[in-house]
């Protein structure tokens, strides 16, 4: 062997080494001695709307959104998250339409929603409205018929030199940010719809996929065009929210939420699970919490409407940033209750006729989250009840005020006794529905209908 050729293998030797000690270190990074960053105050108190363009109405386009952000406004929505505006790949494609998942070029849209004036008149109305909007960003792959497929080196490609898609997702190819190049290309492109349209942020997708040093350079960058910009990483990954992002996915919880639901699990895994999670997160580290969402059947197929419903108020009592995928707020299904992902099945609004307790509890839970601070920033304990298989009590409380929320997760109803001080002291506050019995009673002794829900509050300060 020459020199040179020795010299070539102890490098490649040295590389392997560091790149073995890189990735040793970075499992054995423990974040939850880390603080997570401050998040702007639009999202620490936001209540998130995820709108699927080509479902939320029967035009499936920008304008019709427009036409209602009155509506979202009523309901008290304040952050816009729209899924992928951009056209869909047609190669390999999932379904009838494809998944809107499989983007074929970052920088257009797809001309079933409308042109870059509609959308920037969407997003113009919405921020009149004090509503902001954060677009849905696909950064792990793109379809099989990118543009970007011109850049063969910007894609992962397996021993045989054949490009690789991630998991079992064979509509879509995967990125490959081992290059440079492709992490300037995409910061351009991320930096392009913040300038040029004025948007406040970005959901992205499966973002522990893609390298967290790349997503805090685009946080930086981001910033420089505008400082209160909004992060949402769709994963569980914590480091992702010491300097990139300002909340992610509770997965996790909702992972538990169907278990408990379906009778696999008791009502007292929710708070091990959180205690779990809150673990392995950086100080302060905010999660987004939901009950429904595009990948898989809706909540109210899965639990029922009461079960739903149910759900729901644990979504926005507990902490962290509600979310509500639309349609949610009427009880909209489809016969199956599949997710519309790969097919076009549009919101069915008129079934609020049938459903008229989800609109009025929606609005309610929402109006009741944004008047009480505690259930936004307060500090978050669980509390012991006489049946903790299927009967879930927390306290949230900041300076001025405790609320004390009780969900029996159960289809029998339930009555006993929830562990507070100065019971006496708390006045319910349960939002009103049509079918609720025994209204305006006192915490002890604390009595719940089969899937029902019980909040109550008392004051703090003079």
């Amino acid at each position: 062997m020459s020199n040179s050729s020795r010299l070539k293998s102890f490098l490649t030797a040295l590389l392997v080494l560091a790149s073995l000690s890189n990735a040793a270190a970075q499992q054995a990074r423990d974040v939850s001695r880390e603080s997570a960053r401050q998040s702007p105050a639009w999202v620490r108190d936001g209540i998130v709307y995820e709108i699927y363009p080509r479902a939320f109405s029967q035009e499936g386009n920008f304008k019709a959104i427009t036409a209602r952000v009155d509506d979202l406004k009523s309901l008290g929505v304040t952050i816009l998250w729209l899924m992928p505006i951009h056209p869909i790949g047609q190669e390999k494609k999932k379904g009838s339409i494809g998944s809107p998942y499989a983007v074929r070029d970052y920088y257009a849209i797809n001309d079933d929603y409308g042109s870059k004036d509609d959308l920037r008149r969407l997003i113009t109305e919405a921020h009149r409205r004090g509503m902001r909007v954060i677009l849905d960003m696909v950064a792990n792959h793109t379809s099989w018929d990118s543009v970007l497929m011109k850049h063969p080196d910007y894609y992962v490609r397996d021993a045989s030199g054949r490009i690789n898609y991630p998991h079992d997702w064979s509509d879509v190819a995967e990125l490959n940010y081992d290059n440079p190049k492709l992490r300037d290309y995409m910061i351009e492109m991320l930096k392009y719809w913040v300038r040029e349209f004025d948007i406040d942020g970005y959901r992205c997708d499966v973002a522990g996929e893609v390298p967290t040093d790349f997503w805090e350079r685009a946080r930086a960058e981001l910033e420089k065009i505008k400082p209160d910009i909004g992060m949402l990483a769709e994963s569980e990954k914590p480091e992702l929210l010491v300097k990139a992002f300002d909340f992610d996915y509770a997965w996790n919880f909702h992972n538990t939420l169907n278990e408990v639901m379906t009778g696999r699990a008791p009502a007292s895994k929710f708070r091990q699970t959180w205690t779990e999670d809150r673990a392995k997160y950086p100080r302060g580290a905010l999660r987004m919490r939901f009950s429904d969402n595009h990948d898989e059947r809706r909540a109210i197929a899965r639990f029922g409407e009461r079960g739903a419903l149910a759900a729901s108020v644990l979504m926005f009592t507990l902490d962290g940033v509600p979310m509500l995928y639309n349609g949610m707020e009427v009880g909209d299904t489809t016969e199956s209750g599949a997710p519309a992902l790969f097919e076009r099945l549009p919101v069915f609004w008129p079934i609020a006729e049938r459903r008229p307790e989800f609109p009025r509890f929606y609005r309610e839970i929402i109006a009741l989250h944004k008047e009480h601070a505690a259930l936004s920033n307060g500090n978050l304990v669980w509390l012991a009840n006489s049946d903790p298989a299927r009967v879930v009590t927390f306290s949230r409380r900041n300076d001025d005020e405790e609320i004390v929320v009780a969900i029996n997760f159960s289809n029998r109803p339930f009555k006993g006794t929830v562990q507070t001080t100065n019971a006496a002291a708390f006045t319910e506050i349960t939002p009103s529905l049509k079918d609720s019995t025994d209204r305006g009673s006192r915490i002890a002794p604390l009595s719940l209908d089969a899937w029902g829900w019980r909040i109550f509050r008392r004051p703090l300060r003079r």
